[in-house]
């Protein structure tokens, strides 16, 4: 008598070919298989359009798969950029910003995908840029508007004439303020915490790095005071003389360190 494995390996060997033969038959469902470069890369705009930028990823990226080499492939990866940035997908947008920078350094529109990377980190930590009610700036990392900063260099130093720089140069001029403010929020944090000298290293790296920005007149007060905590009476006596020079008028001068405190998010 044959064996009840035996007699069950036939169906089993059929199934198992069965379902691997499945997977080998094309995706009928993907109606995109026959299109050419120039209907993906049309398909892909129109999603834009209408605001589908999940659909538009996709199409853009078939694009890019199924015809590397041509032109609509790295409209293809700039493009997708884009959608990342609107579909809300911060990191996907800055790794396709990067990759077009490093695989097209001469196109004509790199100086796009510097601003884009730029306007992504912009928008990414509104920590530093907006929201502050909810959360001390202090707890909150300035990393994205760092590099946004960094983006929007490389922009207006490499492509002065670009159409992009007069805006990424407005935007600079608010995260030197705000990377400023942070480092004096950082001093203030230290100094209520009786931590005089850290808190005479960070106004002083706020000085030092951002010499124009606003947020100097706030560190040159931290100074005076933490300065005169620690008994260190001539450094005290000196950046008071410097504040006085370069801000006559302040509020710091009349009431101390406790004067009021602008708000830095209104300046710009």
């Amino acid at each position: 008598m044959r064996s009840v494995a035996a007699l069950f390996l036939p169906l089993l060997v059929f199934a198992t070919l069965g379902l691997a033969g499945c997977g080998l038959l094309p995706d009928d469902a993907d109606e995109t298989l026959s299109w050419s470069a120039s209907k993906l890369y049309s398909e892909a705009k129109d999603a834009m359009s209408e605001g589908a930028y999940d659909k538009a990823i996709k199409y853009y990226e078939k694009l890019e798969a199924r015809f590397p080499y041509g032109r609509y492939a790295q409209q293809a990866q700039l493009e997708v950029a884009y959608a990342y940035y609107r579909q809300y997908e911060p990191a996907s947008a800055i790794s396709a910003c990067d990759r077009f920078i490093r695989l097209h350094p001469n196109h004509p529109s790199v100086d796009y995908a510097y601003y884009l990377k730029g306007l992504v980190n912009f928008n990414e930590d509104l920590g530093l840029l907006g929201a502050i009610s909810s959360q001390d700036l202090t707890e909150r990392d300035p990393k994205a508007a760092r590099e946004a900063f960094d983006a929007f260099k490389e922009l207006t130093t490499r492509f002065p004439e670009s159409r992009y720089a007069a805006d990424a140069r407005q935007r600079m001029s608010y995260l030197v303020n705000a990377l400023a403010s942070h480092e004096v929020h950082v001093a203030d944090y230290y100094m209520r915490r009786g931590a005089y000298v850290a808190a005479v290293n960070r106004a002083q790296a706020c000085i030092r790095t951002y010499p124009e920005a606003p947020a100097t007149e706030r560190a040159l007060a931290v100074l005076i005071q933490a300065y005169d905590r620690l008994g260190i009476t001539e450094l005290r006596d000196d950046t008071t003389r410097v504040m006085k020079k370069n801000f006559p008028s302040s509020d710091y001068l009349a009431n101390g360190y406790e004067g009021e405190q602008r708000a830095w998010w209104k300046l710009w």
